[in-house]
């Protein structure tokens, strides 16, 4: 089984859509797809309502997913790590134990855009137009993972 992780900040706006995406594109025999985030704010805590609305107006439910913080242990359970941006990128790479660790970690928009590092917006303190945005960036690169996985 192939194992993906999504991380965002909080674990709230853009790493459960992208969870949620992935999951909808990939069948759950073969892939498994988590999410966490790099700060212990949210931890235990459903995805955000404007994430969860936007995601239901795309088909999928996420309502049912709970935040939690990246762990080194994930560098374990964990085949690739896609983060949103480069704070996230710094903080997972920091807590990386080898070079092993550290090819796991990519950019999720890289798959779009590869070697630009460009960044998913954090929609958390704008409107809803900033969720519908990060809705299609994150299902047009986990089009193209789940194309490169199957």
């Amino acid at each position: 089984m192939i194992k993906i992780l999504m991380v965002c900040l909080g674990n709230i706006c853009r790493s459960p859509l992208a969870e949620g995406i992935l999951k909808s594109k990939l069948p759950s025999h073969k892939f498994r797809v988590d999410s966490a985030g790099t700060g212990n704010y949210h931890i235990g805590c459903t995805p955000d309502k404007r994430s969860i609305a936007v995601a239901r107006k795309y088909g999928l439910d996420i309502s049912n997913l709970s935040g939690r913080q990246f762990s080194v242990a994930d560098f374990d359970t964990f085949d690739y790590i896609y983060v949103m941006d480069a704070s996230n990128y710094n903080n997972v790479i920091a807590l990386a134990r080898d070079t092993n660790d550290k090819r796991k970690v990519k950019f999720i928009l890289n798959e779009i855009y590869p070697t630009e590092n460009y960044e998913v917006p954090d929609p958390y303190f704008g409107g809803d137009d900033g969720f519908e945005n990060v809705y299609k960036m994150l299902d047009e690169a986990c089009s193209k993972i789940a194309k490169q996985l199957i």
